[in-house]
């Protein structure tokens, strides 16, 4: 669900504009806002969720996820839907640690690699079905809704989820608490808020001086947020991001290939998606259809991926931390 909320958005994209009014910066807004609320929140959700219960906290993030979901779907304005947007992402940053940290505590090494492979798959089926059901629910225009619907449909999975959460997931935490790294989140919150703000406002604002001193502030105050992070660690602190996983170069390397890959994947689907549409006058059903060929192949590659590392669960360099942090392998 919440991967789905981040692409099914693409395709209702010119409906949005249409129905609402909404600039260009405000249209990037309604897709950066939900992304980096959701980004933001991953490493500290991680963190609450080993201290108060993953099940717990899942279960209390799904509910929030579903309320902002018809806020979205009720907003009035453009502002309003991107206000919503960041109540969304918020509870997709708690929400998505806690399937991570109860599949950590629950399953052996090999057990793992078959749970992550089905999360990963799950992923995939995610990337497939957003952009369909996004153009297939805006030309139904089911009750007069509209885009709208892209975020009601989140209600009855929620709900489903809910019930079958309630009776099925298991506890889990760990078995000390730590004090949350409220410092660090802060300041790795505002370093991304300041380095996005310009970046999508500039071409409104006309690119101003100060623009590129607010984007330099992101970039200073980001240092500043590892540098924190080290000292709480020497000190024999929990930081939310633990300083020693930079120097692990498998972790290093992927994380500079996730930020060029979904640096560029998100602008790319959504300058298609309007060009598609507005541009060529394909409908929306048609623009999910062109996006499909991306979806299959990433499911064939998560599978390539499943099957050449079956053991990739029990072979960590560099062990996790927390139940919420699988990445440290």
């Amino acid at each position: 669900m919440d991967l789905v909320d981040a692409t099914i958005v693409v395709v209702a994209a010119p409906a949005i504009v249409r129905d609402l009014g909404a600039t260009p910066a405000q249209l990037q807004w309604v897709l950066a806002a939900y992304t980096f609320a959701l980004g933001s929140g991953l490493i500290t959700g991680g963190r609450i969720g080993d201290d108060y219960g993953h099940r717990r906290v899942l279960l209390g993030s799904l509910t929030a996820f579903a309320v902002a979901s018809a806020l979205c779907a009720l907003a009035p304005t453009a502002p309003l839907l991107i206000g919503a947007r960041v109540l969304q992402g918020v509870a997709a940053g708690l929400l998505v640690p806690q399937t991570l940290g109860i599949i950590r505590s629950c399953f052996d090494a090999a057990g793992q690699a078959k749970a992550f492979g089905a999360f990963g798959a799950t992923q995939s089926l995610a990337a497939v079905v957003g952009p369909l059901l996004g153009g297939f629910l805006v030309i139904a225009n089911l009750g007069g809704l509209g885009w709208r619907t892209i975020f009601w449909v989140n209600l009855p999975v929620a709900a489903l989820a809910l019930l079958i959460g309630l009776r099925v997931l298991p506890q889990s935490r760990q078995p000390q608490t730590t004090r949350l790294d409220a410092v660090g989140a802060a300041l790795a919150a505002a370093s991304v808020v300041l380095v996005l703000l310009p970046i999508v406002q500039g071409r409104d604002w006309g690119w101003p001086t100060w623009g590129w001193v607010i984007l330099a502030c992101g970039v200073l105050l980001f240092v500043a947020f590892l540098a924190y992070e080290r000292r709480l660690a020497a000190a024999g602190g929990a930081p939310i991001l633990d300083p020693a996983l930079l120097r692990n170069r498998t972790f290093s390397l992927g994380l500079v290939a996730s930020l060029l890959f979904f640096g560029g994947i998100g602008g790319f689907f959504l300058t298609r998606s309007i060009y598609l549409q507005q541009g060529t006058g394909r409908t929306a059903w048609d623009t999910g259809l062109i996006m499909l060929p991306y979806a299959l192949g990433s499911i064939i590659t998560s599978g390539i991926g499943i099957a050449s590392a079956p053991n990739s669960a029990a072979n960590c360099s560099l062990p996790a931390r927390s139940p919420s942090q699988p990445h440290t392998c």
